[in-house]
Order: C-alpha cells, then structure tokens, then sequence
C-alpha cells in the first residue's frame, strides 16, 4: 500500500491526533471525525445542514437518472463503457478526456517522480477514477460529499482496489499542507461556489511542483453561452424535477477570460489540450451558428500548476495513515 495521507481539521486546520482506528481528533476544537463503513467522515454537522437541501436535490435528480448499478463490472467498466446503456454518449466523453488525462498529464508524472504519486479525485462520485489511479499503485483520497453506494462513495466496495474515501468539501480540504502531487476536479470544478477559494485550497495541499488538473468542466468562449446553458437546465429541471436545482450557487461554467483571472489571481500557469470527440461533435460550433443557436460548451483537459513554487513550511511533520 502507497504512503498514506496527513489529516487536518477541516475547520481550524490544526493537525489531527488518532485516538483510535477509526477516529481522529482535533486538538484545538476537540472535533471528532469518525470513519464510518468505510468512508472518513469530514463533514461537520453544521455544514450538513447548509448543504441539505443541494444533498436533497442532486441524489435525487441522479437516482431519477437511475445512476449506478447493482452490478460490480458496471463500475469495472467505467470510463471505457457504460454496461448499464443508459449514458453511452456520455461516458465516451468521459473515456476520451481520461485518456487523454494518462497520456498527457499522468503518466510524464509518473516518470518524473520515478515512486506512487499521492492524488486526490476531488467530486469522486462513485470513485471510478480513483480506481483507475489506485490501479497504476497510486495513494488515492477519493473525495465527494455523496456517500450512497451506488452514485456516491459508497460505490467503493464494488472495486478490488483500496483508496481512502473521504466525505469533505473542497473548500474545507482535511489534510496538512503541501503533500499532494495531483489535484483532479473529476467533472466536478462548475459545483464550485468561488474558483478562487476552491483553486487555492487544492493549491495548499499540493507540493510545490504539483499540478491541480480539471476534467470535462463545461468551457465557453462567451459568459453569455454559459448563462443561457445554466437557465435552460433549470427551466429543463422545474419541469422535469419540480425544482431548478439551484440551491448551491455554483459558478456553473468556466470561460477564458474567467481562467485568466484565476491565473493572475493565484500564479497558476495553465495548460489546456483539447481531446478530439469526434467529428460530430467539431462541427457542434458551426452547426449551432447556423442554426442560430448558443455556443455549445467545449471541453478541455486543462492543467494547472504554480508559476513560482513557493517554499512551504512543513505545517503537519507526522503522516497519518487512514485504513
């Protein structure tokens, strides 16, 4: 098994204390975080309760989806198929930009490093990604807020691998500075509320040569695009759901002008490659002209990584070791 992670209070930060297998105590506030099937919760009660009503809605727009499956090869499969037959179009999106993903980003990482890179799946979902990370011997911390079993991290025990699965927020990181080689925003970067605050979080926990990568995050030339492609998901969901499905006030979309901000904001240099889908899916943006129709939203493979490596002090000297 790979070197584990170091934990840290999501609330003050303050290095954890094991005070048994399956719980970690803060120091400073006596917070007590337990594992619990499995699956290390850091989700403190109160946050619980700001979060309900997204929790609410998101499981149940994706149980309507009939995510997920009985079925552990179903989990096996992913990204590369979908056995269910439900979402094929999109998993082969998702297969692409994961490819894309090893050839480009994680394995010229690997070869650097020359030992197992610590990585965290940050919206793990159900953990596919992770399984594919821990697969190649890799220290994975799978991270979501969902923990059902079959859309959220619960859908652990369908893979024959072991990572750490973690209930936590992204803004909330539970973990010690600057231990992590690869930050992954796993279609999950347009949840965030402030990309600013989120990016550096991931950024805090990274190494200094660490690269933070965002996956299959809906990108537009035009903000405009982006705010039209928010308001017919939410007309889509009041008709189809009863609700918009707006409760968190997530930042939805990302465009060029918004990742310069965040580079100059924060010293990131990014990177982006773009997979090809396909030659349906290049022609999209001219079909949508023609048709006088929004821009349809781009998908990129887009890598981060600071411009000058700060010298980070050495915050949590102790590593602790979930199981």
């Amino acid at each position: 098994m790979a070197e584990g992670f170091a934990f840290a209070c999501p609330a003050c930060r303050a290095p954890l204390e094991r005070v048994s297998p399956e719980l970690y105590r803060c120091p400073q506030d006596g917070a007590g975080y337990a594992c619990i099937q499995g699956i290390w919760r850091f989700l403190p009660e109160s946050r619980q309760a700001d979060l309900h009503q997204f929790l609410v809605e998101y499981e149940a727009v994706r149980s309507a989806e009939e995510r997920g499956s009985p079925d552990p090869a179903y989990y096996h499969a992913l990204p590369f198929a979908d056995l269910s037959g439900k979402r094929p179009a999109d998993w082969r999106i998702r297969s692409k930009s994961f490819r894309v993903f090893v050839e480009r980003v994680l394995a010229p990482l690997e070869r650097l490093a020359g030992r197992p890179l610590k990585c965290l799946d940050l919206g793990a979902g159900n953990a596919w990604l992770s399984y594919r990370l821990a697969q190649r011997g890799h220290a994975v911390a799978a991270v979501d807020l969902f923990v059902n079993a079959w859309d959220g991290l619960g859908a652990q025990v369908h893979y024959p691998v072991s990572f750490h699965s973690i209930q936590a927020e992204f803004d909330r990181l539970p973990l010690c500075d600057a231990q992590v080689d690869l930050v992954v925003f796993n279609a999950s970067f347009h949840y965030s509320v402030d990309y600013e605050v989120t990016l550096a979080e991931a950024l805090r926990v990274l190494l200094p040569r660490g690269k933070v990568v965002i996956l299959d995050t809906p990108l537009y030339h035009q903000e405009s695009s982006g705010v039209q492609m928010v308001r017919e998901r939410q007309a889509e969901f009041r008709q189809r759901y009863g609700f918009p499905s707006d409760a968190l006030p997530s930042e939805n979309f990302l465009t060029a002008a918004r990742l310069s901000e965040l580079e100059g904001a924060l010293g990131l240099r990014w990177q982006t490659i773009r997979p090809f889908y396909g030659l349906r899916w290049a022609l999209r943006p001219w079909l949508a002209f023609l048709r006088r129709r929004r821009e349809p939203a781009r998908f990129l493979v887009l890598i981060g990584q600071r411009r000058y490596p700060p010298a980070w002090s050495k915050r949590c000297s102790a590593v602790a070791r979930p199981s």
